[in-house]
């Protein structure tokens, strides 16, 4: 029988200062040469935030299959495989709050994954969910749950902390209940805790705010977004395609999903904009959202 081992216990906690961060990913098309980079987090910095979430596949050289992919999703890496990010981030002042990455890296050279985060001083290293993979299936899950069980309690002997991070695939019925239900009661909270990100549940149709009271302080961190509709040319329908907004410009219940946030005793709640930024800039679009994130992360 597969162990069960669930949610930790909601406890409200005394809460120390919560970062605010940015997710690399949105920064591909602003960090095209070192400089840029440069410049980019400078204005992070200057916008208010305090870190930045970096991707394993952005700060070092990737095969051309994922940088594809992330094109495709309108996300594109950028070229910063090759900066030296850590001086980069000095020189900004930011820090790191968590680094991304897939199992598979991280099953083929723990150590490395490890050394990884902390050379960048960091203690949470992330799973992004998996590619080709079928959530409704129970056996799957299983042997998922055995793995990030397996390499997030050899992260941990070396003070590193695994999670998981979701999207909206989770919520695809597996058994009984969804597959993120599965994942939660298949992982040992000593092992394996969660990146939140509100924005795929709500897209999914769920109550984000409930899922987070569930995951308790399991939930280490926080992707934050809003989710609304803008116009990008003539109306012709009287349906208007649901996307990514700045935050307090679209329609989710910001600061109920912020008490609820500060309830699970988060680290860092970190922005993740989906392209759709206003004017096109990504650089716009988190200086327009630190206006929330400054006014209740302090």
């Amino acid at each position: 029988m597969e162990p069960s081992f669930g949610a930790a216990p909601t406890v409200k906690l005394v809460i120390s200062m919560i970062k605010k961060a940015v997710q690399q990913i949105m920064l591909g098309t602003v960090t095209r040469s070192e400089t840029e980079a440069g410049d980019t987090l400078a204005a992070i910095k200057l916008a208010g935030y305090d870190a930045i979430e970096l991707n394993g596949f952005m700060i070092r050289p990737t095969s051309f299959f994922v940088r594809v992919l992330t094109k495709a999703a309108g996300m594109p890496v950028g070229k910063g495989g090759s900066f030296d990010w850590k001086e980069l981030l000095r020189e900004s002042g930011l820090g790191v709050t968590s680094v991304h990455e897939d199992l598979g890296t991280i099953k083929a050279d723990p150590d490395k994954v490890i050394a990884e985060a902390n050379g960048f001083g960091t203690k949470y290293v992330v799973i992004t969910g998996m590619y080709n993979f079928d959530y409704s299936d129970e056996s799957a899950l299983g042997e998922l749950c055995r793995d990030l069980n397996e390499y997030g309690g050899i992260l941990a002997k070396s003070g590193v902390l695994l999670l998981y991070h979701n999207h909206n695939c989770e919520l695809r019925r597996a058994g009984n209940g969804t597959a993120y239900e599965y994942i939660m009661s298949h992982t040992d909270p000593e092992k394996v805790n969660f990146e939140f990100d509100s924005y795929w549940f709500t897209d999914a149709g769920a109550d984000a705010g409930e899922w987070m009271k569930r995951l308790g302080t399991r939930m280490k961190l926080w992707h934050i977004n809003d989710r609304g509709i803008r116009m990008t040319g003539k109306g012709i329908t009287p349906i208007l395609k649901a996307d990514s907004m700045e935050l307090g410009c679209g329609n989710m219940p910001l600061d109920r999903l912020t008490a609820e946030a500060k309830n699970c005793g988060i680290d860092a709640v970190i922005l993740e904009s989906h392209k759709n930024w206003v004017d096109g800039s990504p650089i716009k679009s988190l200086q327009l959202s630190s206006a929330y994130l400054n006014s209740n992360f302090r």
